[in-house]
């Protein structure tokens, strides 16, 4: 199980390196493709519960961060994340690669936490594969 906790954490630290210029834009679609597909899991209510949650916990480190305004009833394919955009695109890159990273992690370990940590991993490579460099040395068995 560290395994696939460890896992998680670089795929969201290559993720977010990967992106050295316009972090803001990046982040945008990063949570997008990934609100995409948890949506499908827990509903557009519990997503937006656990983001709210999560930019809550981030704000202890990084309180410029915006408090929880994501709607239930955001439209999907509308900019849902364009405060965090906006609110990443005033740091320095570095700045807003720390908070969006923090963000991600702090998401993600909830998640693991409800849902398992073998299926936010699965989840995460299907959402990021082709943006995530990092393979895993072993796959979890699925069995």
């Amino acid at each position: 199980m560290e395994d696939l906790t460890l896992q998680r954490q670089q795929i969201i630290a290559s993720l977010t390196e990967q992106q050295p210029e316009n972090i803001a834009d990046a982040a945008m679609g990063h949570w997008q493709q990934l609100a995409d597909e948890i949506i499908t899991i827990i509903g557009e209510a519990g997503f937006a519960s656990l983001y709210e949650r999560s930019l809550h916990l981030a704000q202890a480190t990084f309180p410029w961060l915006p408090s929880g305004t994501l709607s239930p009833q955001t439209p999907p394919n509308s900019h849902r994340f364009a405060e965090l955009g906006m609110r990443l695109a005033e740091q320095t890159q570095a700045h807003a690669r720390a908070a969006h990273s923090l963000l991600l992690t702090i998401f993600t370990d909830i998640l693991a936490s409800l849902i398992g940590e073998q299926l936010i991993s699965s989840i995460l490579r299907a959402v990021w594969g082709n943006l995530a460099s990092v393979t895993p040395d072993k796959e979890p068995n699925n069995e």
